[in-house]
């Protein structure tokens, strides 16, 4: 970790953290998308791509506002998170569990995500930092929707019942 002499310091350390954290993700989601099964899974994983596309333009803006770069540590969370979602992407079995597996993934990677936009946000505002603490939110609010879109697929009952399809043939 690098030196944390004030709040601005570790404000910086998790913006870096984030961002690094989202070019993860930048290059899993393509591979998580690919391996749905379904539709709407994919859409679901194409659509996060997308909006984590706008994060890093956020946190870029950021980033020019603080006269500061991106350049930091590798966001060792999201690099596990990732791994697990590999190791599932690379797994044989039933497409509908792997779907089911995919998105318990992704759930992981949404609630690391909320937890830490939720860090930042807060240093934010205590630092006086109000625009950037808008900014924040908003990619809060969009990771919170993602997650509750997840949450809505998982609980459709597609799940269930295609199990239960596979186990009666």
């Amino acid at each position: 970790m690098h030196h944390l002499s004030n709040l601005h310091d570790l404000f910086v350390h998790e913006l870096r953290d984030l961002y690094s954290a989202e070019q993860q993700l930048i290059s899993a989601l393509p591979k998580m998308s690919q391996a749905a099964s379904t539709p709407d899974l994919r859409q679901a994983f194409d659509h996060h791509l997308d909006q984590t596309r706008n994060h890093v333009s956020r946190l870029d803006k950021i980033f020019t506002r603080l006269g500061t770069t991106s350049a930091g540590d590798e966001c060792e969370a999201m690099k596990g998170l990732v791994k697990e979602g590999e190791t599932i992407i690379n797994a044989q079995g039933h497409a509908v569990v792997k779907d089911a597996a995919l998105i318990g993934a992704a759930q992981r990677v949404e609630h690391y995500e909320i937890a830490a936009y939720g860090t930042a946000r807060t240093y934010a505002e205590e630092l006086g930092y109000d625009d950037m603490a808008n900014w924040l939110q908003e990619t809060l609010d969009e990771e919170g929707a993602t997650n509750k879109k997840l949450t809505k697929l998982a609980e459709g009952g597609w799940l269930r019942s295609g199990i239960n399809e596979e186990a009666r043939s």
